[in-house]
C-alpha cells in the first residue's frame, strides 16, 4: 500500500499535467476570441457550454457526477470567456444574494461584476453599455413572477439571452466551530421562515431575542463576521464571500424552492438548440374586441406553437386601465412557425428573446 507522500507526488504529477492542458485550451480560446472580435460575435454561447458538459458527461467520468463535472467546468468557462474579451456583468445585489450567486454560476468567479441595488438599476447599466450582460429574477417558483423584471422587458430595449434557474439553499454559518457557542443568528425574514424545522431542532429553547432581522441574508453575513459568537442564515456565496466557515448546509424546510433569473444584454443572441423558449410581450390592438386574445392564441394552435407561460401587467404609460401581456413560447424566433406570427403581428409583439428552455 502506497503512503500518503507518494500518493500526492502522484497528485502533483497529474496537476502538472492539468495545468498544462488548460494552458494549451486558452491558447484556443484566445485565439477564438480573436476570429469574435473581428466578427463582433456574441461571446457568451450557453448551447456551447451546454453541449460540452452533455458530452463529457457522457465519457466514462468515473466518481465524477455530471454535477461536478458542470461546476468544474463552468469555472474553466468563466476563465475562458475573460480571455476572449473581459466583460462586465451586473446584478442585483447586494454581493453575497442568490442572484450574485446565480450570476456567478454561469460568468465563474473570476469575471468582472458590479453589484447594483434594484432591478432597474441593471436595466440602466446594460442599456448603456456600462455593462455587457445584466442577471435579474423573473420567477421563483412558490412565489411567482417578479413583476419589476417583466414591466422592464416590456418598457426598456434589451434581450433575454439566457435563463438560470437555481435552488434557494441556506446554509448556517459562523467563526464558532460549536453551535452551544453561537449567541445570536442574524438573517432576513423570508429565510428563518424557511429553516424554520432546522431551528427549532437545534435552536428550540432560543428566546425571540437570539434570533435578529436584518435587511438581507449578505447583511447578515457581514454582521456575523465581524461579530464574536454570531451566526448568519445566509446563501453558500454570502458566507464564502465573508470567509465564514458552514457548520450545516440545505438547512432550508423544502428542497422544491427554485428561482429563474434572466440573463439580459443589449444585443440578441440567437442560435438554435434543441429545446428552445422564446419570449414576447404582446400589446393587442384591439383589446376591447371580444375575443381579441383568443384570436391570438389561435394563430398559436394553427401553428402548432406550444404557449409555456402567459402573464398579463397593466400599461402603467396611459391612463386607461389597459394591459400588455408577456408570453413564453416553445421553440426559437429562427424557427419559420414562429417568425410568421411575428410578421403577421408585428405591431403588436415585441420579441424579447430566444434562449435555451432549461425548466
Amino acid at each position: 500500500m502506497q503512503d500518503i507522500s507518494s500518493l500526492r507526488n502522484g497528485i502533483d504529477k497529474i496537476d502538472d499535467q492539468i495545468l498544462q492542458l488548460l494552458v494549451n485550451r486558452m491558447n484556443l480560446v484566445d485565439e477564438i476570441g480573436k476570429l469574435k472580435r473581428n466578427t463582433n460575435t456574441a461571446i457568451y454561447h450557453p448551447d456551447r457550454e451546454k453541449e460540452i458538459i452533455e458530452r463529457l458527461s457522457k465519457m466514462n467520468t468515473g466518481r465524477l457526477s455530471k454535477s461536478a463535472i458542470e461546476a468544474i467546468y463552468l469555472e474553466i468557462f468563466g476563465v475562458s470567456r475573460n480571455l476572449e474579451l473581459p466583460e462586465i456583468i451586473s446584478f442585483l445585489g447586494p454581493d453575497g444574494s442568490f442572484t450574485h450567486q446565480a450570476a456567478e454560476s454561469r460568468f465563474g468567479a473570476v469575471a468582472d461584476y458590479i453589484s447594483l441595488p434594484s432591478i432597474q438599476s441593471v436595466f440602466d447599466s446594460v442599456e448603456t453599455g456600462r455593462s455587457k450582460y445584466g442577471v435579474i429574477p423573473i420567477e421563483n417558483n412558490q412565489e411567482g413572477m417578479v413583476k419589476e423584471t417583466l414591466d422592464l422587458l416590456f418598457e426598456r430595449n434589451v434581450f433575454i439571452i439566457s435563463e438560470i434557474i437555481i435552488p434557494v439553499n441556506f446554509c448556517l454559518a459562523s467563526k464558532k466551530g460549536n453551535i452551544s457557542q453561537i449567541s445570536k443568528i442574524y438573517s432576513k425574514d423570508i429565510a428563518f421562515n424557511q429553516c424554520k424545522k432546522f431551528l427549532q431542532d437545534y435552536f428550540g429553547s432560543k428566546n425571540e431575542e437570539f434570533f435578529i432581522q436584518v435587511d438581507s441574508t449578505s447583511k447578515a453575513a457581514q454582521l456575523a463576521e465581524k461579530e464574536e459568537g454570531a451566526a448568519a442564515l445566509c446563501s453558500h456565496i454570502a458566507a464564502k464571500i465573508n470567509h465564514l466557515p458552514i457548520l450545516f448546509n440545505n438547512i432550508q424546510d423544502s428542497d422544491s424552492n427554485h428561482t429563474r433569473f434572466y440573463i439580459i444584454a443589449k444585443q440578441e443572441n440567437l442560435k438554435k438548440t434543441d429545446k428552445d423558449k422564446t419570449s414576447i410581450a404582446v400589446k393587442l390592438k384591439n383589446d376591447d374586441k371580444p375575443g381579441a386574445l383568443v384570436d391570438l392564441l389561435k394563430e398559436f394552435q394553427l401553428k402548432n406553437i406550444n404557449l409555456l407561460k402567459i402573464e398579463s401587467r397593466p400599461i402603467k404609460q396611459i391612463y386607461d386601465f389597459k394591459f400588455w401581456f408577456f408570453m413564453d413560447l416553445e421553440g426559437n424566433i429562427l424557427d419559420e412557425t414562429i417568425q410568421d406570427i411575428i410578421r403577421q403581428k408585428g405591431d403588436e409583439i415585441k420579441f424579447l428573446g430566444s434562449y435555451m428552455n432549461l425548466c
